[in-house]
């Protein structure tokens, strides 16, 4: 089955870009690095009216727009200005720093890995609303939660255009949905796809008592995406073989899925997990043994 992977946009960003690379701004003209290209007249509009909202307020509104302040607000409002005529970059690049990129690391992935995020990966993004990771796209400050002008809330803007290209995308697919609520909410579902599936992360003692994991928990999600893509993964049995970071197990039990395979999965990592991770390294070494070698019995006989 083929499977999406939903992905927030970072607050991070790397600056710099393609001076020469093709402007995906222009919706009058076709552009291949553009894959939502129908979003591009709300893009403009939004940009637009940002560019405005910039240029008339005062430090104080400033800082609220954007959620920072002193030179990072700075650059949030040379970049709003620049926009246009921005050097560009892949967004897959562009949020690179961001915390759960870091721990994706696309450079240091197998080249069809890469090939599968860049064919089944979806960010959301405040300013563009959504992205291939290979879009090529201007360094920008947004949230999804802010305001803009008359435009209103961002996510509210982006949800009919947004959620009318992703319904469509999705169909028939498994999408691992790892978006966090601010950006969930841009997307009215319609429940289009086969499974969808969202995975938490727990931690429990050596009394058995869980705690959710809130910090840290984009790194495991870009951990999580980077196994998806290596192993082709549309079901949650697949998590079975990603030995994540710090000893993160599936629990089916305390998981909410249905009979499709949709609904959260739960990860925990308790004590012990070490011992029961060599064991079956062990197992899986042994199967993968006594396959080898009844296949090489199995071409004895043919000779």
């Amino acid at each position: 089955m083929r499977f999406t992977i939903l992905l927030p946009s970072a607050e991070g960003k790397a600056s710099g870009g393609n001076p020469l690379a093709p402007d995906m701004f222009d919706y009058r003209s076709s552009n291949t690095f553009n894959y939502f290209s129908d979003l591009n007249p709300e893009r403009r509009a939004l940009i637009k009216a940002l560019q405005k909202q910039v240029r008339n307020a005062d430090e104080a509104e400033l800082e609220k727009l954007f959620g920072v302040k002193g030179a990072t607000l700075e650059e949030a409002v040379e970049v709003t200005g620049d926009v246009f005529k921005s050097p560009l970059m892949a967004s897959v690049d562009r949020y690179g720093p961001g915390v759960l990129y870091t721990a994706m690391d696309f450079a240091g992935l197998p080249t069809g890995s890469q090939r599968r995020l860049l064919e089944n990966g979806v960010i959301f993004s405040g300013l563009f609303g959504l992205l291939r990771p290979d879009d090529l796209i201007p360094n920008y400050r947004l949230k999804m939660d802010a305001k803009v002008g008359d435009l209103g809330r961002v996510g509210s803007y982006w949800k009919e255009p947004l959620s009318a290209a992703l319904n469509k995308l999705v169909t028939g697919h498994a999408v691992w949905n790892l978006l966090p609520g601010v950006h969930e909410s841009a997307w009215d579902d319609e429940e289009t796809y086969a499974r969808m599936i969202r995975v938490k992360f727990y931690k429990q003692d050596e009394s058995g008592e869980r705690t959710a994991v809130s910090h840290g928990v984009k790194e495991l999600r870009g951990s999580l995406v980077a196994f998806i893509v290596n192993e082709t993964a549309d079901s949650v049995d697949a998590l079975d073989e990603w030995e994540a970071p710090d000893g993160y197990e599936v629990d089916l039990e305390g998981s909410d899925l249905d009979e499709n395979g949709s609904g959260t999965v739960v990860m925990v990592s308790s004590p012990g997990w070490e011992k029961r991770r060599a064991s079956r390294r062990k197992a899986k070494a042994q199967a993968e043994a006594e396959a080898a070698a009844a296949r090489a019995a199995r071409e004895a006989e043919d000779d």
